[in-house]
């Protein structure tokens, strides 16, 4: 079955930092672009970061110098890293492939607030 399950949202205060983790099953992120998107109550969904086969990542200009974008195929995990979290970083965080149609996760709520 071809999914994606995400972890390590939760409840932060600003400034703090969160890892959020996608595992992927079904197949291989080695051969697949994986990015992260999140999504607030009614606002459209954006894309947070992206990287490619070849490890190069792309950033939102929201989290350029605080989220790091990651991936370890061997255990084929990608990685969101957040730091200096805001909270209008405040969000439902997905993990999204392509592989021969879109796949979304079911999403993992990050809170920052004091």
């Amino acid at each position: 079955q071809v999914q994606l399950v995400e972890s390590g949202g939760g409840l932060v205060q600003p400034g703090g930092s969160l890892r959020l983790s996608c595992l992927a099953s079904g197949f291989t992120i080695s051969s697949r672009v994986m990015s992260w998107h999140r999504q607030t109550q009614g606002k459209e969904r954006e894309l947070v970061a992206s990287i490619n086969i070849g490890g190069n990542t792309n950033y939102a200009d929201s989290v350029k110098g605080r989220f790091t974008v990651s991936r370890d195929n061997a255990k084929n995990t990608v990685y969101l890293q957040m730091n200096g979290l805001k909270p209008d970083d405040t969000a439902v965080y997905s993990c999204y492939a392509y592989f021969f149609k879109p796949v979304w996760g079911q999403g993992t709520q990050v809170t920052v607030s004091s």
